[in-house]
C-alpha cells in the first residue's frame, strides 16, 4: 500500500512537472484598436489553406493560415523556473502568402520557452495587399508588436532591453527589415506603445528570403538599411535551399561591414521549409547553436 501511494505520489509530481513547461500561452492581443493602417475592404475569411494534398514537413500536416486581416500577439511566457527575461518576437514564413502557423509559429514559441525564452508569435497581414509593398503592412504589425511587448515587460515580467525577433523565409525578411527600419513608426503613431522602442535587441535569421535585389542579386534590397545600429545578427541557411543562399552571404557581408556582430551558419543541405523539424540534415542542429548564441551574447543570463 505504501509502495502504492509512493508511486502516486511520484507521477503526480512528475505531471506537475512537466505540465508547469509546457507553454501555455495568453489569450491573443488585437494589435490595432481599429482598423489597422491602410486597411481596404475585405479580403475574405481567416482561414487554413491547406488541403489533402498540402505538402507534410517532416511527415507531419502544417497549418498555412490565409487571409489574415486583423493581426495579433500572442505571449508565451516560460515556466518562472527557468525564465531567462528574455522575449522573441516570432514571425512565421508563407511567401507574404500566408502564414506557417505551427510549423514556424506556435512549435518556435514551444521551443523558446523550453531554454527559458519568452515568446511573442506575431500573427501578421498577409497575403500582399495590392498597392503595397509586400512587406509593408507586416512591417507596421511588427513594430506596433515590439512597442506592445515592452509596455507590457512589467507586467508579463520580462526584459524590455532584451526582445529580439526571429522569423524563417518570408518571415525572416520582416524580421530584418524591422531590425533595419525602427527609427520611425512606417504609421501614424497611435497611443503610448508606438512611443516606445521598435528596434528589436537581436535578430535570428532562419532560410530568410528577399534579403537581396531581384535585379541586382549581388545588392541588398532596398529595404534593407543596414548600418552600425543593426542589431547583432545570426542566420541559418543551406547551399541547397530553393531560396538563393547568397541572401545569406551578402546580408552577413553587409553587417560584418557595419560593424554589427553577427554569426553565420551555411550548410550544405536541407532545403528551405524544416523549421525546427527533424529533416536527417546536419541543419537541424541550428536551434542548439541559437542557444549557445544568445548565451554567448548575453541575451540569455545564465
Amino acid at each position: 500500500m505504501h509502495v502504492r501511494i509512493f508511486l502516486l505520489v511520484t507521477a503526480f509530481s512528475l505531471i506537475s512537472v512537466m505540465t508547469s513547461l509546457i507553454a501555455v500561452p495568453l489569450e491573443p492581443i488585437a494589435l490595432w484598436p481599429g482598423t489597422p493602417p491602410g486597411e481596404q475592404g475585405t479580403i475574405g475569411e481567416e482561414k487554413d489553406t491547406t488541403d489533402e494534398k498540402g505538402g507534410l514537413v517532416a511527415g507531419q500536416r502544417v497549418v498555412r493560415l490565409g487571409n489574415v486581416s486583423v493581426p495579433t500577439i500572442t505571449f508565451y511566457p516560460a515556466a518562472k523556473e527557468k525564465n531567462s527575461g528574455a522575449t522573441v518576437l516570432v514571425c512565421p514564413g508563407g511567401g507574404y502568402h500566408i502564414l506557417a502557423m505551427d510549423l514556424e509559429g506556435t512549435e518556435i514559441c514551444e521551443w523558446l520557452n523550453s531554454i527559458g525564452v519568452n515568446a511573442v508569435l506575431l500573427k501578421y497581414r498577409v497575403p500582399a495587399r495590392k498597392g503595397q509593398e509586400r512587406h509593408l503592412a507586416p512591417m507596421q504589425d511588427a513594430q506596433r508588436a515590439l512597442g506592445l511587448i515592452r509596455q507590457q515587460a512589467k507586467n508579463w515580467g520580462i526584459d524590455e532591453k532584451r526582445v529580439g525577433i526571429l522569423g524563417f523565409s518570408a518571415g525572416g525578411h520582416l524580421s530584418a527589415v524591422t531590425s533595419n527600419n525602427f527609427q520611425e513608426r512606417s504609421y501614424q503613431l497611435i497611443d503610448a506603445a508606438d512611443k516606445l522602442s521598435a528596434r528589436p535587441d537581436f535578430t535570428v535569421l532562419i532560410y530568410s528570403a528577399y534579403l537581396t535585389n531581384k535585379e541586382k542579386p549581388e545588392e541588398l534590397s532596398p529595404e534593407m538599411k543596414v548600418s552600425a545600429a543593426t542589431p547583432p545578427t545570426f542566420i541559418v541557411q543551406t547551399g541547397d535551399d530553393s531560396v538563393r543562399v547568397e541572401n545569406s552571404l551578402f546580408y552577413y557581408l553587409a553587417l560584418k561591414k557595419a560593424g554589427v556582430p553577427a554569426e553565420l551558419h551555411i550548410y550544405p543541405s536541407g532545403g528551405h521549409g524544416y523549421g525546427l523539424r527533424k529533416i536527417g540534415k546536419n541543419v537541424s542542429e541550428w536551434p542548439m547553436l541559437v542557444e549557445k548564441w544568445l548565451i554567448e551574447s548575453q541575451f540569455i543570463k545564465k
